[in-house]
Order: structure tokens, then sequence, then C-alpha cells
């Protein structure tokens, strides 16, 4: 499959620069959160970026919905995990505002920003799944990815930076935060 084969993900510079920052600050850790927007047929268009909290600093609780194989080598530092009853609040949120889930980002710390193997065993076809690297906690290259069909593999999605995201009515003003 090339490139173009996939829609576009459209998102705003201080949408991305929102993603960066919330990296930067989780370091060492692994960031998360959820893109919500509209899907055309011809792009994919972020209109909010919603920062979650990643639910691998409470190893305990974490554990109980989405076991690790291996904790000790295995922790928010190389593993996110969004609460499920966060996502539901997000998602019904966006839903009474006309908006759907166009997917996820989160960050790889001294990673590339290409998924990993774990990313694929949990990712949904068709979601957009942008990451960034950090290297030293510095927030460096991103990439946005989709999940084939037939979940064999991540192919690379094209991201478009537009200008500065201007709210509508209703919409918030800035990057939404469920934790801070």
């Amino acid at each position: 499959m090339q490139l173009t084969d996939h829609m576009p993900l459209l998102i705003a510079h201080d949408q991305l620069e929102a993603i960066r920052q919330h990296a930067a600050r989780e370091y060492p850790s692994e960031c998360c959160g959820v893109l919500l927007g509209l899907a055309d047929g011809s792009a994919k268009r972020v209109r909010e970026v919603v920062a979650l909290r990643n639910l691998r600093h409470d190893a305990a609780r974490a554990q109980e919905f989405l076991p690790l194989a291996d904790p000790w080598q295995e922790s928010e530092r190389n593993r996110y995990l969004i609460d499920p009853g966060d996502l539901l609040k997000v998602e019904k949120d966006a839903r009474q505002r006309g908006l759907e889930v166009l997917g996820y980002y989160h960050s790889h710390p001294d990673h590339p920003a290409r998924p990993s193997e774990y990313d694929r065993e949990y990712a949904w076809p068709w979601c957009s799944y942008v990451i960034i690297n950090v290297a030293e906690g510095r927030p460096g290259d991103y990439a946005s990815w989709v999940l084939a069909s037939d979940r064999s593999r991540f192919e690379p999605e094209p991201i478009e930076l537009t200008e500065n995201h201007r709210p509508e009515k209703g919409e918030p003003k800035e990057t939404r935060w469920l934790y801070r």
C-alpha cells in the first residue's frame, strides 16, 4: 500500500505543539491522549486534542485492566494505557458535540516514532496513531500510522499541518486535560 492510499490526518500547528509539550512534560514516561475531529472521506481533520493520564503510572490499577507480561521490564516508561473510564467520558462528550475519535497519540521516550509490536497488538484499524519521539526530554520526530485491516502491520499515514486551530462555538480554546 502506498502512503497516498490513506487519507491524510490534518492537524493544526498548535495542536501538534500541545502533543509535543505533553510528551516533554511526561518524559521519561510515555504520554497519551485522544484525537477528536471529523473524517469526511478525503481527510481526518483534528478539531481537539485531549491529553490523558497514562494509567501505567498506577501499576496496580493498570494491571487490573491490562496485565503486563513482565511488570519488571514493562512500565510507564515503555507502555501506555488509557483508563477505560476516561476514554468513555471523552467518547461520550465527543458524540454530544458531533465529533468522533479519529485516533490516539503517545510518545516513545528515547525510541523512534515508529509503532512497536505491542502497539500493533492493541491498535484498531482505521484509527490514526500519532507517535512522537522524545530524546533526553526533548520532543523530536513524529509520525502517524494506521493499522492495516488485516492487523498484520502499521502503514504510514500522511500528516498535513494546518493553521492554528480556531475553536468553533462550544469547543475548548486549548488542549483539554482530564488530569493535571
